[in-house]
């Protein structure tokens, strides 16, 4: 029986029912939707509108159903439209009438509303957890190679050295937003929506801020007109996915080339690689080409969603069931790449020696023209005049440092003999000692305010549960 055929007097074409049922893919939200059917029996109750014995028996019942979800033990029928349809019809089976006061106020407009935050919110967490492995994993690599030198790129052309440990953690950080915004995004949907009704609001006493309470909801909803039909956290989480799909593309794309036989600057482990069907000695980096293509389906999630939402009316419309298939698919998405891409940081090998080999003085050509300006040369000038060199260099086909300080001293008088100084790379790198700079001292700091981070997360994660 569904739960609106009162006023209709035929069937449902069965194509339509196919259409407009979504038991197929909403079961996922069964456990969420007994926690928030729990809650708003013990607000019935509260209310009034509920014996002791009737709200007991509907959490008995209800307690009955979670276990058969939870062990593959609930029999679904044809007739369960959805998640919230399929529950009520076994509670009915199992406690009798008492099953029908159950919806006294409630819609089904903030009984699925509320579902989705609950959902959303421990789905967050999980995210937050995975990110924050990945985030151990990249630490531990940075720790672990603290003074690797390497080159340095922008526009994938050689440009100054850094460490590689400073290359690793610039990854760490673009996590920690990732972080920051999921944060936020829990904060918002944890503003509870039951209490609503259809539209209108509910027109029975119910202590919607104990509700919110007891729901573990940090406040509740102003406006019941726009609580039904309020998705915002749901794009909020999808933004947050694209981001971290394309923060963990980038990631991915510089493992590719870095591993790549051009560079060879990392070794991926045996396990995060595949072969080639016909080729014998190929080692490809799959799991890094699918987190870069896995990127754009995250993408595609939100600008569906955004799309379906435009053009809506107030209030709840059916085109708002449209928001699960992208929300649960950003999240296994994400429940699948994130440890993934942990077990390739995990196990993969940085090349000392290929990074060294691939270390050119072109990439001290800036700090040659520091040294003209701690001698007094304007720097739009020394970059002219280092530039001349660099040119020279390639004219001659031999490395910068190579030149005679006769060639320097054409160029500028300002050279003297201890501008060779300057060709030293660790000397490069020991110079960028301000905060975010590659110097070994100043990565370490990065590294100890990032496990201050990461232990905050885990702080706040062990409290959530408590």
């Amino acid at each position: 029986m569904t739960l609106w055929g009162g006023r209709f007097s035929g069937s449902t074409d069965e194509r339509m029912k196919r259409f407009n049922d979504s038991f197929s893919f909403d079961w996922r939200l069964y456990a969420v939707d007994i926690q928030g059917s729990g809650a708003y029996a013990s607000a019935l109750q509260r209310a009034g509108l509920l014996t002791e014995d009737e709200q007991q028996a509907i959490h008995a019942g209800l307690e009955q159903i979670l276990s058969e979800f939870a062990e593959d033990r609930f029999a679904a029928h044809p007739t369960d439209e959805d998640i919230h349809t399929a529950i009520e019809r076994r509670l009915t089976e199992l406690i009798g009438p008492a099953a029908g006061k159950l919806h006294t106020g409630r819609s089904r407009n903030d009984q699925v509303a509320v579902d989705l935050c609950l959902w959303l919110l421990e789905s967050i967490q999980r995210t937050h957890d995975h990110l924050a492995e990945l985030q151990a994993a990249l630490i531990d690599q940075a720790e672990t190679h603290i003074s690797l030198i390497m080159p340095g790129y922008t526009h994938l052309q050689p440009a100054q050295p850094v460490l590689f440990s400073h290359w690793i953690m610039s990854y760490f950080w673009m996590f920690q937003r990732d972080q920051a915004r999921l944060h936020d995004c829990a904060r918002r949907a944890s503003v509870c929506p039951l209490g609503s009704g259809a539209l209108a609001g509910n027109p029975f006493p119910i202590d919607r801020e104990a509700l919110a309470a007891d729901l573990g909801m940090s406040a509740v909803t102003p406006n019941s007109i726009d609580a039904v039909s309020n998705r915002d956290h749901i794009v909020e989480f999808l933004f947050c996915a694209a981001l971290i799909g394309t923060h963990l593309s980038r990631l991915a794309e510089d493992l590719i080339l870095f591993s790549s036989p051009g560079y060879r600057f990392l070794q991926l482990d045996e396990a995060y690689t595949t072969g080639s069907s016909l080729m014998p000695q190929k080692r490809n980096p799959d799991s890094l080409e699918l987190t870069r293509g896995k990127s754009g389906r995250l993408i595609g999630n939100l600008v569906g969603l955004l799309t379906v939402l435009k053009g809506l009316p107030s209030t709840y419309n059916k085109d708002l069931q449209e928001d699960k298939d992208p929300l649960f698919d950003a999240v296994d998405t994400l429940n699948m790449t994130l440890p993934v891409v942990t077990g390739v940081i995990e196990t993969m090998l940085p090349n000392g020696e290929a990074m060294n080999a691939a270390l050119d003085t072109s990439l001290l050509a800036t700090d040659i023209a520091d040294y003209l300006v701690e001698h007094g040369v304007p720097f739009r000038d020394a970059h002219h005049v280092v530039g001349r060199l660099v040119m020279q260099a390639e004219q001659k086909q031999v490395p910068l440092a190579s030149l005679s300080l006769g060639d320097f001293q054409a160029e500028s008088p300002v050279f003297a003999s201890d501008v060779e100084d300057s060709f030293s790379f660790e000397r490069a790198i020991s110079r960028k000692n301000v905060p975010g700079g590659t110097a070994t001292e100043a990565v370490n700091h990065q590294i100890t305010s990032a496990k201050e981070r990461l232990a905050d997360h885990q702080g706040s994660a062990r409290s959530s549960s408590e």
